[in-house]
């Protein structure tokens, strides 16, 4: 068994030695074969650098090619905006002296109508006592030449302090201007492109994706907005959000960031959102919304099984605002919404984000269960009490600013009383506006906020909130006790430093 053992071996490696001769004569040969090859490809390359590159038509180059042409007809129809105003400083010493001094912004604008009509952000002309718009005829190196920049003093058309829009005029025709896409169509992943004034920059753009289409950032608020990676910094405020065809899809007005500056988290406003504010604001400078007067909630397990519901989820009314249209019509609390205009609603934030699209004199079909009984009701959509921005005009409410609370407020008047929905106690503080780059946000408060308490002290006015909020000690507790859609709430908070 060792010999055949043996005698197995001496053969395996004679055959393990005629396979190494074979491919030694292959390794060879493939050297001679790539040798040729090589040299083959030298002489081409060589007759390619002398006969020029030859172009690419198709792929990644033709993108390339199309974002060229893309930013070159969308640039144009960009605007810088530049804003004096006055604004509230603190004193850095004492912090107790509030002082207004005159300051100077940049933001970005669409230009959407070529007899001069231009969108920006509300925030961007807030407290403005001029406004100046620089139109770039070419989107090139040169662009800030002399001959290529036309300077035009704007006006205010009207503000939407809720959805963040404003609305400017120039004396100007044959501007380029940009179209308002439909962003329901807008998917997720699909390219866009921001352009603006980032930091002051003129021309700017940035390309990226859409990160998410309906991206609530406060659960009480009705407005969505479509997220994005393309690089947004301060100075884009204003600016269009592009699709590959060169249609707005958004408005860039925010960023989450830590630094300050783009971290790939950018938020522009959808721009059917833009297109309903935008015919509004052109009409009667100012936005008339709607309400219908009812408050829908999720049925849940538990909310089934305590009311004895025949079904788990969905979603019931759980109150109809007494002498609304929803209460004239017939709707009543409980009554469980199968369909509204057809389409199912499985949760209240769906539900008002639509709702609140819709416009003064609509009629909103409601298919209710009513016990064993199937309703069908049309409901009218009735102007709300005028929203509380439309009260008092920012541009002249120095003398209503609440820096600590970063808001502009009125006090409740019998003149301001006949202008709001009644208030369950009389006398407060009305919240008209927040201020640009607060903390009013963060703290809750809403415009149409009023405030009756902080802490213990009735608030009676202006002076008397600002003189509480000025004997708080940094980290003292805050409550402000406050009315809200005819709702008393608590605010609470630690006093900062």
């Amino acid at each position: 068994m060792t010999k055949e053992l043996g005698t197995n071996h001496r053969m395996l490696a004679r055959e393990d030695s005629v396979r190494h001769s074979i491919a030694y004569g292959l390794f060879v040969i493939g050297i001679a074969v790539l040798g040729t090859a090589l040299a083959a490809a030298q002489v081409s390359a060589s007759a390619e650098k002398a006969a020029g590159p030859v172009p690419a038509r198709h792929g990644i180059f033709e993108l390339d090619e199309e974002l060229q042409a893309l930013a070159g007809r969308v640039g144009p129809a960009v605007v810088t905006i530049e804003v004096t105003g006055l604004a509230t400083v603190q004193d850095s010493n004492t912090r107790q002296t509030t002082y207004i001094a005159k300051e100077r912004g940049v933001g970005s604008g669409i230009v959407v109508d070529p007899s001069g009509y231009i969108l920006t952000n509300a925030h961007v002309v807030e407290h403005a006592t001029s406004v100046s718009v620089l139109v770039f005829q070419h989107r090139n190196e040169q662009a800030n030449s002399s001959e290529d920049v036309q300077r035009f003093a704007a006006r205010i058309v009207g503000h939407d302090a809720m959805t963040d829009i404003a609305l400017l005029k120039v004396e100007a025709v044959n501007l380029p201007a940009l179209e308002l896409a439909d962003s329901d169509h807008v998917h997720v992943g699909q390219i866009a492109l921001a352009f603006g004034s980032p930091l002051g920059l003129e021309n700017t753009v940035t390309l990226g994706v859409i990160s998410s289409t309906q991206r609530q950032l406060d659960s009480t608020s009705p407005l969505v907005y479509l997220q994005t990676d393309a690089a947004i910094n301060p100075g884009n405020s204003g600016g269009p959000l592009i699709d590959i065809g060169g249609e707005v899809i958004g408005m860039n007005t925010m960023i989450v960031s830590q630094s300050g500056g783009s971290e790939g988290v950018g938020f522009s406003i959808p721009s059917n959102m833009i297109r309903f504010v935008y015919d509004q604001l052109r009409k009667r400078g100012h936005v008339r919304r709607g309400a219908i007067g009812i408050l829908a909630r999720e049925i849940t397990p538990t909310l089934s099984g305590g009311l004895g519901l025949g079904q788990q989820s969905g979603m019931i009314l759980e109150d109809v605002i007494p002498g609304s249209s929803a209460e004239r019509t017939g709707l009543r609390p409980g009554d469980i919404l199968l369909t509204i205009d057809g389409k199912p609603f499985q949760d209240p934030r769906s539900l008002s984000v639509w709702l609140f699209q819709k416009r003064v004199g609509d009629a909103v079909s409601f298919k209710v269960q009513r016990g064993s009984d199937v309703l069908n009701l049309d409901v009218p959509v009735t102007e709300r009490v005028r929203d509380p921005e439309s009260i008092l005009d920012p541009t002249q409410s120095e003398a209503n600013i609440i820096p600590k609370l970063c808001i502009v407020g009125i006090p409740i008047t019998d003149s301001v009383t006949k202008l709001i929905s009644p208030t369950r106690s009389p006398g407060g503080i009305l919240v008209t506006a927040l201020t640009a780059g607060g903390n009013a946000s963060l703290i809750g408060l809403q415009p149409g906020d009023v405030l009756h308490y902080l802490n213990r002290t009735t608030l009676d006015s202006l002076e008397t909130l600002r003189r509480s909020l000025l004997d708080l000690k940094p980290g003292n507790p805050v409550v402000l006790r406050i009315e809200r859609d005819g709702q008393l709430n608590y605010v609470t908070f630690d006093n900062p430093e």
